[in-house]
């Protein structure tokens, strides 16, 4: 299935604004202070160990889950002063054979995963082996997963009252008008202030540079002394940063989803481009729609299926759904079927209803959740300090302004919304990192695995042919004609069977391998039973929001 290519008119228009490079940068490259205080740090984590135990209640954990914690310093530069605990979370390799009960397997150490974000927490991530597409890594491997450092409950961050993420219904429009933009500006600049002055001097910390030195001391508390991992999305970032400083360390690395690490598109150019391939992806969603019109009766084209979906902003406009659903939040929820195109069917019924006349299955997908309210607000703040604090952002509205309207004209769907999410990282209080140059030579580092969607939207492909370009020896497998973000043991056989071969035999593909895109999701029919839709597409918590032993999230 394909859209038009509004990605690559779009990229091209990219490399004609973009001509001056973001500005505002005072901070410095990563130097040997910083390198001492790791080496330091991983010493006395390796001597100290993790003691695991019974989780906390707040957890909501099951039996079988271990917690415990691991201290690293704020500032690694200074690597006896403040320490800040991360929470870590375990589950034991159960040497048991999925196929073969007599069987058993032997073990190969810790897996330790990253789902992204910045801002997502990884500590529900060893349930995944109770999936069956995962149980033979369980066997072998002691899935760990991890809160980094800002994700609750690892020293928490926060820039305003979790209750002002919660207040509905917000009116996001696709053309901002002038007196919008001021409003968005100084939104920017208040969330930006919040953050300086919830935090202090210590958000400058908050980075991918110490994201990969943590995953360093994780390593050493864990015993490990090579670290096995996989990276979701941001996590294929930093992962990529800690192959940089710690080649060494390495024994095996899945970048699932990669991020581009070139200096220069992180992490306003990145953006951008990330908010160009969503209108393709955007595209290829309602061109599903439109081919089951039978179901959904939205327009039997792409063109019709949009008419339909602006008739329902205009209305949400003006008289939000159930009080509580706007434009911006319908605009969340669908941007999520840019990300996972197991989430089509049920969004195109809740529109096809809202069209119809009957607006609950709207409200119940994208109504704010309050309960989640401070979990939102914890990941947004990490989220805004890790991006803010690695590059150097334009600090001039103006430049935010031309390019994101240019780009807008080609690329309407998430292009100022995008731009409102980042636009604190034009008045951060914060010095500024400049990004590591991510490159590895020939025999530095072992062959890394790289998997990539070629039309993923929230990680443009052509990040994974760069990742693939810097990291000497990588592998790269593509899942053609497919936008899944995060496709490691999803419904392609092919990719599982590639990651399997690695985790589990260090076996790999030659330098490039690909695999045939995965089926299209079916249409939630009128009278399917709840439990047939649970088992053909992924679970949701309430508000559209992925659950986090999924490993997906946004970014």
């Amino acid at each position: 299935m394909r859209a038009a290519a509004l990605y690559s008119v779009a990229g091209a228009l990219l490399l004609t604004t973009l001509s001056a490079a973001p500005a505002g940068s005072t901070g410095a490259a990563p130097g040997t202070a910083e390198q001492h205080g790791t080496t330091v740090a991983a010493a006395r984590a390796e001597e100290a160990g993790i003691t695991f135990g019974t989780c906390a209640k707040e957890h909501d954990l099951p039996g079988k889950m271990q917690c415990g914690t691991v201290s690293v310093p704020l500032d690694y530069a200074r690597p006896e002063g403040k320490q800040i605990k991360l929470a870590v979370s375990r589950v034991r390799a159960t040497h048991k054979d999925p196929h073969n009960s007599k069987r058993r397997v032997p073990g190969q150490g810790a897996l330790v995963y990253n789902p992204g974000g910045p801002g997502a927490s990884g500590l529900h991530f060893p349930l995944i082996g109770l999936l069956p597409k995962w149980k033979r890594l369980a066997a072998a491997y002691d899935l760990v997963g991890y809160a980094p450092r800002g994700v609750s409950p690892s020293a928490p961050l926060s820039c305003q009252d979790p209750t002002q993420s919660v207040k509905g219904p917000v009116q996001t429009p696709t053309h901002p008008s002038e007196s919008y933009k001021k409003e968005r500006v100084a939104r920017a600049k208040a969330y930006a202030q919040g953050c300086a002055q919830r935090t202090g001097s210590a958000l400058q910390h908050y980075n991918s540079l110490n994201n990969a030195r943590d995953l360093d001391v994780l390593r050493a508390a864990l015993g490990e002394p090579k670290l096995t991992f996989m990276g979701a999305s941001y996590g294929t970032y930093f992962g990529a940063v800690y192959a940089t400083l710690f080649p060494s360390h390495v024994r095996r690395m899945v970048f699932d989803s990669a991020v581009n690490p070139d200096p220069a598109q992180i992490w306003y150019r990145s953006n951008l481009a990330q908010s160009a391939a969503f209108e393709e992806r955007w595209a290829d969603f309602r061109e599903w729609v439109a081919e089951h019109d039978d179901v959904y009766g939205l327009g039997v084209t792409s063109e019709e299926v949009l008419r339909s979906y602006e008739k329902v902003r205009a209305r949400l406009a003006e008289e939000p759904a159930g009080g509580k659903v706007g434009t911006g939040q319908l605009q969340e929820a669908f941007l999520q079927a840019g990300y996972y195109d197991d989430y089509w069917p049920s969004r195109a019924k809740a529109l096809s209803a809202y069209v119809k006349g009957d607006p609950k299955p709207l409200v119940e997908l994208a109504a704010p959740v309050t309960e989640a309210a401070a979990e939102d607000e914890n990941s947004s703040a990490v989220y805004t300090a890790v991006e803010c604090n690695d590059a150097p952002w334009p600090t001039d509205w103006a430049v935010w302004d031309r390019d994101n309207t240019r780009l807008a004209r080609v690329a309407p769907f998430e292009t100022w919304d995008n731009a409102w999410m980042n636009l604190p990282c034009a008045y951060w209080q914060a010095p500024r990192q400049e990004p590591l140059d991510v490159r590895t030579g020939r025999g530095e580092l072992p062959p890394i695995l790289i998997l990539a969607a070629e039309r993923d939207a929230a990680t443009p492909y052509d990040g994974a042919l760069e990742m693939h370009r810097r990291l000497s020896g990588s592998v790269l497998v593509t899942e053609r004609d497919s936008g899944t973000h995060g496709i490691a043991y999803g419904p392609n056989a092919c990719v599982n069977g590639h990651v399997d071969a690695y985790l589990l035999e260090g076996r790999l593909p030659a330098r490039r391998a690909a695999c045939e895109g995965h089926p299209e999701p079916k249409p939630a029919r009128p009278g399917e039973s709840k439990a047939k839709k649970l088992s053909r597409h992924t679970a949701e918590k309430p508000g559209g929001r992925p659950q986090q032993a999924t490993a997906r999230l946004p970014h």
